[in-house]
């Protein structure tokens, strides 16, 4: 009897300890809409909130962290980052992995990047996880490319289109899909090493591979493309009209035009732009390059 009380009491206490967590967990969800709106101190003063109450809360760390990176606090942000990925519950360590991946790539660091991209990928290659792979290497490969490492970047872009094709059953769309996407890789990197005739040749195959797939979801990126190898080859009219028919919701995007104005003298439009590229509190790729771009510039112009 004495140890089913004790065993009660014990269970009540436990009870009693975990009971804070959903309200740590709303608070979190406030702060990722303040964070979505770019309010990253009052979100931030949300997720210390929650971490008072629990102090391993896996949410409230990567949270922090991806705010604090959208705060270009990128030390601190990798701190939380880390307790993140060792807090994270089995079916989150691939989010923080790549969080933390991200982390490194705001201040231009493929390396250290990719130590955390190179885990994803092989957790997904060892449950045969293949298109999942590749997606992790183009992303990889996007990095190094951005960082201006072209070796890097052929290397990984090359592992993800020769890993989609071991997908057992894919199909005829989604090989020119894939070939587009190589190819798309292939036309930006021989235009960052300065060879504009074998990019354009890779355009060309590019714009047959994407037809053939005929996934309209993905046409989308050809203007992209275009008005990558414009900017890159010195044509910055073409760029910005190529540019301004890709995503505009792309921070990378919107920086490219801001750019391309900039190079074009005008000054007010690619401010503008540069203002468009804050909008965005995305934590990827894309903004890791374009937002620390655009405060550089727009710091530089006040």
């Amino acid at each position: 009897m004495l140890r089913t009380f004790i065993f009660f009491l014990f269970s009540g206490v436990l009870c009693a300890a975990q009971a804070p967590a959903p309200a740590a967990l709303d608070l979190v969800k406030q702060g990722q809409k303040l964070n979505s709106e770019g309010k990253q101190d009052e979100a931030l003063a949300l997720y210390r909130q929650a971490l008072e109450i629990s102090p391993n809360l896996y949410e409230a760390h990567l949270n922090s962290g991806i705010a604090l990176d959208l705060k270009g606090n990128y030390t601190e942000a990798r701190q939380h980052l880390a307790k993140a990925i060792e807090v994270a519950p089995a079916e989150s360590k691939q989010q923080a992995l790549r969080a933390m991946a991200v982390s490194y790539a705001f201040e231009g660091n493929a390396e250290e990047a990719a130590k955390f991209e190179q885990q994803v990928f092989d957790a997904r290659m060892f449950t045969r996880d293949f298109i999942g792979a590749a997606e992790i290497a183009n992303e990889l490969a996007r990095i190094y490319l951005e960082c201006g490492d072209t070796a890097n970047s052929y290397k990984w872009y090359q592992s993800g289109y020769e890993t989609a094709q071991r997908k057992p059953d894919l199909t005829s769309a989604d090989k020119n899909l894939w070939l587009f996407r190589w190819e798309n890789a292939q036309a930006r990197i021989a235009v960052r090493g300065g060879k504009t005739d074998e990019a354009q040749q890779h355009i060309v195959t590019a714009k047959a591979a994407l037809d053939k797939a005929n996934n309209p979801d993905q046409a989308r990126f050809f203007p992209y493309l275009a008005g990558y190898l414009a900017f890159y080859g010195g044509d910055y009219k073409t760029a910005i009209a190529d540019l301004q028919q890709a995503d505009q919701h792309d921070p990378l995007i919107l920086a490219l035009i801001a750019e391309s104005y900039e190079k074009s003298g005008d000054a007010s439009q690619a401010t503008d732009y540069y203002h468009k590229v804050l909008t965005s509190n995305a934590h990827n790729p894309t903004n890791a390059f374009a937002r620390p771009l655009a405060k550089k510039k727009l710091a530089g112009a006040n």
